[in-house]
């Protein structure tokens, strides 16, 4: 233990430094050191949670994009279900219309036709009958130096009926 002395080594300073460090290391473990070990740990948890959300996050993004590109790709199958719809609209819409307007025109062809049947018809018979007047004041005019008055009466009644029965 001389040694010890002469290399100044006390014991009983060397016991209360002892002491003095458990102290302190108590004193430092009760109030710096849990305290930073809670705020350590606290931190971690955070990091962790933070984490998980970032990782929750991205996992519901990935879905959210897919459901998006679903929900583009229905949208996309009805409009071009929509627009082959209204095309084939469109063409039954045209077909009808044509028809429609064939069967106007037909209709209005075909009531020009009994118009202008009508027409001639009428037009033959005021032809008719002129060309009767024509002829009863020619055989009127003709028949004055040839007959009597009784027989011009009689030719031309006679004349008359037959021209009748070809106008009728």
């Amino acid at each position: 233990m001389e040694i010890l002395y002469n290399f100044g080594f006390q014991p009983i300073l060397f016991f209360a430094q002892i002491v003095n460090f458990l102290i302190i290391y108590l004193v430092l473990k009760k109030y710096l050191y849990k305290p930073v070990l809670k705020i350590l740990q606290d931190r971690r948890q955070q990091i962790e949670e933070g984490i998980k959300k970032a990782e929750e996050s991205a996992r519901l993004l990935e879905e959210t994009v897919q459901k998006e590109e679903k929900i583009l790709k229905e949208a996309q199958e009805k409009a071009k279900k929509l627009i082959e719809e209204a095309k084939a609209q469109r063409d039954a819409i045209i077909k009808q219309t044509e028809e429609d307007t064939k069967k106007q025109v037909d209709a209005m062809l075909q009531e020009a036709r009994s118009q202008i049947a009508y027409e001639t018809k009428l037009a033959e018979k005021r032809i008719a009958i002129n060309i009767s007047k024509i002829a009863v004041e020619f055989l009127e005019k003709s028949l004055h130096d040839l007959f009597g008055e009784k027989e011009q009466e009689v030719v031309i009644k006679n004349a008359i009926k037959q021209i009748k029965s070809r106008v009728d």
